[in-house]
């Protein structure tokens, strides 16, 4: 097959895009000069980070994720309830002791209620929840205990069945998001 020339090509100016230009075309011209520019950018100061990609950290962010997982309901209505749904959204990273909505169902009758009306206490509790930087399972097997954003101390146990935070079984670990890590938790966790 014999390659095209310049004369049997049509030729479109650069400022006028191709009619047939598809919306999927677009995204992808876009992606790739985000990418190039992130490219760019790590050409320039060694010690400047990359800029954040604020809409891709938030579609898979600890709260993103833990709304895809369908089990923590009742923790995302705290979360909100208590302000803290933005701050589990930004880059972290984040460790997160995730109670399931089983664990809220362990509460006394009215407990979740009564705290949301109190935003300042229902925070203490949830950020004594999260845990500065990233803790993988295996890490943590390696520690005692760890330092809340709430400023309480947790306490870390390996036992025959597993990890233990503050006595509340680990039932599964390391689960991967945007900003941090979350570890699913039997428990609600108190300070």
């Amino acid at each position: 097959m014999p390659l095209p020339t310049m004369d049997s090509m049509s030729v479109r100016p650069f400022h006028s895009p191709s009619p047939s230009m598809t919306r999927r075309g677009v995204t992808a011209g876009v992606a790739l000069f985000a990418g190039l520019a992130l490219l760019l950018s790590g050409c320039g100061d060694p010690e400047a980070a990359p800029p954040a990609d604020t809409e891709r950290s938030q579609e898979n962010s600890i709260v993103a994720v833990a709304q895809a997982a369908g089990q923590f309901s009742d923790l995302l209505r705290a979360v909100e309830a208590a302000g803290l749904t933005q701050t589990l959204e930004q880059d972290g990273p984040f460790t997160v002791f995730a109670p399931t909505d089983g664990a809220f169902a362990g509460l006394p009758d009215g407990a979740l209620e009564e705290l949301a009306q109190d935003p300042d206490a229902l925070a203490e509790i949830l950020l004594y929840h999260v845990v500065p930087g990233e803790y993988t399972e295996a890490e943590l097997r390696e520690l005692t205990s760890l330092e809340t954003a709430q400023g309480g101390t947790l306490e870390i146990s390996v036992t025959r069945e597993g990890v233990t935070i503050d006595g509340a079984n680990i039932l599964t670990a390391n689960v991967p998001a945007a900003n941090g890590i979350i570890h699913v938790i039997t428990t609600v966790l108190m300070p």
